[in-house]
């Protein structure tokens, strides 16, 4: 038996997406430029870290376009997964880029060269006005949605990567402290990979059916065993259909029930209002008759059906 369900309508970042890739893109071109010309690593570094978010925005919008494909034939599920997967090589991308920011840092420590202090802090503050701005676009997505969320951590990212070579060109340029320069690439490279690190592990999650970290397994299990005629449930499987959405499948043993109507629109609207499950497939049974996918449940299963499937 299946329950009606809704559908999540994301919200539609196709401007903030167009705003900063634009943006960033010609941002990159800037600082690249100019870092080239005054040989700052710190420069040179956030252009190739600002050019991995171009790109990661480019990943990050046509998931979202992708997941907005209606279902067929043969994807019955649409293409959703294209955010995490987006999401996913967003964080990746990020980490390597953070991972060759520390490598040229390192060597770069061995051999300190000097820098010119103004010619970067004015980039970089231009680029701390650039990423917060791109930034700020994504915010409103970034708590439901986590390829939007992967949007806004790089955007956070590089305006935090622009406001420290902002403080490694002063500080260069006031005390000569040229080694403070692949110092504080060093510093926000570890700031980045810890606050992204969270991203990469929860995509990877996701991209391989794991519960949506606001759903509690165990409270799910209890709140249908909780409902009228309900003696045991098996089979009980949620996981992430999209970036936004979440969905259920379960067996509902109901030795004495029935699972009309009524029954199954009450247990949607509460999955729904308490862990914001909206696709949810529920079949009820008399007797269970099918083998659990968990073995742990075989003993539960012929408790409840007095035999053995």
């Amino acid at each position: 038996m299946s329950a009606e369900h809704g559908h999540h309508t994301p919200d539609n970042f196709n401007a903030a997406f167009a705003v900063g890739i634009g943006l960033n893109t010609a941002f990159v071109a800037i600082e690249a430029f100019y870092g080239w010309k005054v040989d700052s690593l710190a420069l040179l570094a956030d252009a190739g870290h600002n050019l991995s978010d171009v790109i990661g925005l480019v990943l990050a919008w046509g998931g979202a376009l992708a997941g907005r494909l209606r279902p067929d034939a043969r994807h019955t599920y649409g293409w959703k997964r294209a955010g995490i997967l987006a999401a996913f090589i967003n964080a990746l991308l990020l980490l390597v880029a953070m991972g060759s920011l520390a490598w040229e840092a390192v060597h770069r420590l061995q051999a300190p060269e000097p820098i010119e202090g103004i010619t970067i802090m004015v980039v970089a503050g231009i680029g701390i006005l650039v990423n917060t701005a791109t930034a700020l676009l994504f915010m409103r997505g970034s708590k439901a949605d986590i390829n939007i969320r992967g949007a806004f951590l790089h955007m956070a990212g590089d305006a935090l990567v622009s406001a420290g070579v902002v403080v490694a060109g002063g500080l260069a340029l006031w005390f000569g402290w040229d080694w403070l320069d692949p110092v504080v690439s060093l510093a926000i490279a570890a700031v980045i990979v810890i606050g992204t690190w969270g991203l990469f592990r929860q995509s990877l999650h996701l991209m391989f059916d794991g519960v949506p970290e606001s759903v509690d397994l165990h409270a799910v299990q209890a709140l249908l065993e909780s409902l009228p005629g309900v003696a045991r449930v098996h089979d009980l499987h949620v996981w992430a259909m999209g970036t936004s959405e979440i969905a259920l499948t379960a067996h509902l043993a109901m030795p004495d029930g029935h699972a009309d109507d009524a029954f199954l629109r009450n247990a949607t609207q509460r999955l729904h209002d308490r862990f914001d499950i909206d696709h949810v497939t529920l079949q009820a049974m008399r007797v269970p008759f099918t083998t659990p996918c968990d073995p742990r449940d075989h003993a539960e299963q012929t408790a409840v059906g007095g035999h053995h499937v």
